[in-house]
């Protein structure tokens, strides 16, 4: 189980995907935290509300002349720099017979762009996002959500995450995870967290982690 955004996908800015935001769309980040993601982040990444919803009305208030798509077109082009190093581990994982799932905190839009037009779908063998299991991590239950879409047991699992608080709770449901910092390779914490690689049969790679609305 692999992480996203911190792991698999790393901007190259410390500030993130929005560090040009005020100059290439006159929206400065503060007024996109205090307008969009503070009040209504939670129930869009819960799945209570889809991202468009909320976000319209949103920029109707902070940036009347942005509209929905060009603010969630330029959010996502500038959120999908891949790390190449680690989908050519995750290849030779795949390879040897490891199936590889994405556990990430998505809502449904994003998730869809990350499967479909970045292609993550011919590099992994699914995606559990947190829209689409009504959970978020480090709750218990997004864990033990991707347990039940899968049939994996917790001693099946090896897990990677950039957030110290996601890797104690995956290890409190039973699960062999790992920090990512982006200066190891998966293979060296693998090997460190001496977890046994299994090879699990095929589990179905549909259902409710990717359907979209």
């Amino acid at each position: 189980m692999v992480d996203v955004d911190g792991v698999l996908v790393v901007h190259p800015h410390t500030s993130g995907w929005s560090v040009n935001l005020e100059q290439d769309l006159g929206i400065t980040p503060a007024a996109l935290q205090e307008g969009f993601f503070k009040p209504h982040w939670d129930d869009v990444a819960h799945g209570r509300a889809t991202l468009r919803e909320r976000l319209v009305p949103a920029l109707a208030e902070i940036a009347p002349s942005v509209t929905c798509d060009s603010l969630v077109e330029y959010w996502f082009s500038n959120d999908a720099h891949l790390d190449h190093r680690l989908l050519c581990e995750i290849e030779v994982l795949r390879h040897q017979g490891v199936e590889v799932y994405l556990a990430t905190v998505q809502e449904h839009e994003r998730a869809k762009f990350l499967w479909e037009r970045l292609d993550l779908q011919s590099k992994v063998d699914g995606m559990h996002y947190a829209a689409a299991l009504g959970c978020l991590k480090p709750a218990a239950e997004f864990y033990r959500s991707i347990e039940r879409e899968t049939g994996l047991i917790p001693e099946d699992i090896f897990f990677i995450d950039d957030k110290a608080e996601n890797v104690a709770s995956a290890r409190d449901c039973g699960w062999t995870a790992a920090l990512w910092t982006g200066e190891e390779t998966l293979h060296s914490l693998i090997a460190d967290q001496q977890w046994n690689v299994r090879y699990p049969p095929l589990m179905r790679r549909c259902g409710p982690a990717l359907t979209y609305p």
